[in-house]
């Protein structure tokens, strides 16, 4: 089958193109933005790419590609959507595509949650890999213990991070609808993605539909510390359900132990404890809690805890997650995804439970579709508390102004420290002033969903320069 996909440089499309790739379908695609790294990933596998979306392409190929798949970034007056709309072409979501020629007949696990999906998912993913279970996988990011982000498998197990976003212009359910979980991990659950939720009350609904999905004899992991998710699962459970957590009443519960490593306690009884790799860059309360969430949900499976753990000695992260870019004049520099006000606060916090008393020097962009709008805006100065000094990035104009005042906002941090906030709306001031301020010993934590102009390596050349 010829399958040509619109919006393929995705992270979660272009996961999709390797997967139908791999399992032997001739595999095409088109994006508005076709570089580097995303575009040789995906002509190393021999997926051929076409920049733009000029419905001029369809004339390109020598028989019409027998369906077309759909990626949530395309909208109806997309000028190929509308051409294969009047033409009467077959066309579907990357969901749905994927949940019934890829997922149907496995036993899918799925990581559902407003933080840390890509994290957990890579975590369990490597637990089942480690243990010789052969997993299919789709990860909304770049686990470090593998090179790719997306992989067919060959075993009868399917790892999937789950996301609560809306799968395509024509099917506004979530994503994770598609994908009929046998084993659901439900991590986290608070408000996020304004552009497309009204409130907190209909990302629930979403998630009580994934519960409906879920058979009697699956399971449903869900961390017992979230009242969302404690809602959720009140309208409705019809799978076993394992709460995870640090309180010692959950099915699942941890006590830390020194280095970041933790024991596990299931029932109340010790199982295993999971020492973390001196290099792997895992760190923080929040990561203990997604090891956890990942090993009860291999539990299901078969794969015994202190196995899971063994496996997790080994887990190494994923790109962009508190990863280390550069080192120079004793200052590391570090880039993280975190974008959410929550993301923010547990990236700190685990970085500081690292580097002790040794200033952090945080660099903000917030320039997800959720801060743009300002919904988070009022929590971001609390969770910027555990920086020495915060450098911020929000344009006061052009397309990529944010539409409020990010220096009013960060205001209350220079109310209790002077110059603990600076906002910039010039990226090469914005190097300038850190790598004025940094000095050896310090930590530059980067943090974006975004490319952020390649600020990391623009801030490591000033340091080098300084030095």
């Amino acid at each position: 089958m010829h399958i040509h996909i619109l919006g393929i440089c995705g992270t979660f499309m272009g996961g999709i193109a390797a997967i139908a790739r791999q399992a032997g379908h001739r595999v095409t695609g088109c994006d508005a933005n076709v570089y580097p790294p995303m575009s040789t990933q995906l002509e190393a596998q021999g997926i051929e790419l076409i920049e733009g979306y000029s419905p001029d392409q369809l004339l390109q190929f020598e028989t019409m590609p027998d369906l077309f798949v759909i990626g949530n970034v395309v909208s109806r007056g997309n000028p190929l959507m509308e051409a294969i709309l009047n033409q009467g072409l077959p066309y579907t979501s990357g969901p749905q595509w994927l949940g019934e020629e890829v997922l149907f007949g496995r036993h899918v696990l799925a990581v559902a949650g407003t933080h840390g999906k890509t994290t957990t998912s890579a975590m369990l993913t490597w637990i089942l890999e480690f243990n010789h279970y052969q997993p299919g996988y789709l990860i909304g990011g770049v686990p470090l213990n593998f090179t790719v982000s997306a992989h067919l498998g060959a075993g009868k197990y399917f790892v999937i991070e789950a996301d609560e976003y809306d799968t395509a212009f024509f099917d506004k359910r979530s994503k994770f609808v598609h994908y009929r979980p046998r084993t659901a991990l439900l991590n986290n659950l608070e408000f996020d993605h304004a552009d497309i939720f009204a409130d907190l009350a209909a990302i629930e609904t979403q998630f009580h539909h994934l519960v409906r999905t879920v058979p009697s004899e699956g399971l449903l992991v869900v961390n017992g510390e979230e009242p969302a998710l404690e809602r959720v699962i009140a309208r409705g459970a019809w799978a076993p359900v394992e709460n995870f957590g640090r309180d010692i009443k959950s099915e699942w519960s941890l006590i830390s132990k020194s280095g970041d490593g933790f024991a596990v306690i299931k029932g109340g009884v010790e199982v295993a404890i999971v020492t973390w790799a001196a290099d792997s860059g895992v760190m923080g309360t929040h990561n203990q809690l997604n090891a956890l969430a990942a090993i009860a949900s291999a539990n299901h499976i078969g794969i015994a805890p202190v196995d899971a753990a063994r496996a997790l000695a080994q887990f190494k992260n994923v790109k962009r997650r508190l990863e280390t870019i550069g080192v120079t004049n004793h200052i590391v520099v570090y880039d993280d995804f975190a974008h959410h006000p929550t993301a923010i606060t547990t990236t700190l916090d685990g970085l500081r439970r690292r580097v002790g008393a040794a200033r952090i020097l945080a660099v903000l962009e917030p320039r997800s579709n959720t801060m743009k709008l300002g919904v988070m805006k009022a929590q971001l100065p609390n969770s910027l508390q555990e920086a020495d000094k915060v450098f911020a990035f929000g344009a006061s104009s052009g397309k990529e102004s944010l539409g409020w005042d990010l220096h009013e906002v960060l205001s209350p941090l220079n109310a209790m420290e002077i110059d603990k906030a600076k906002v910039f709306d010039e990226l090469d001031t914005l190097v300038l002033a850190i790598a004025s301020e940094a000095k050896p010993g310090d930590h530059i934590l980067v943090m974006s969903n975004g490319g952020f102009g390649g600020v990391h390596q623009k801030i490591l050349k000033a340091l080098e320069g300084k030095k």
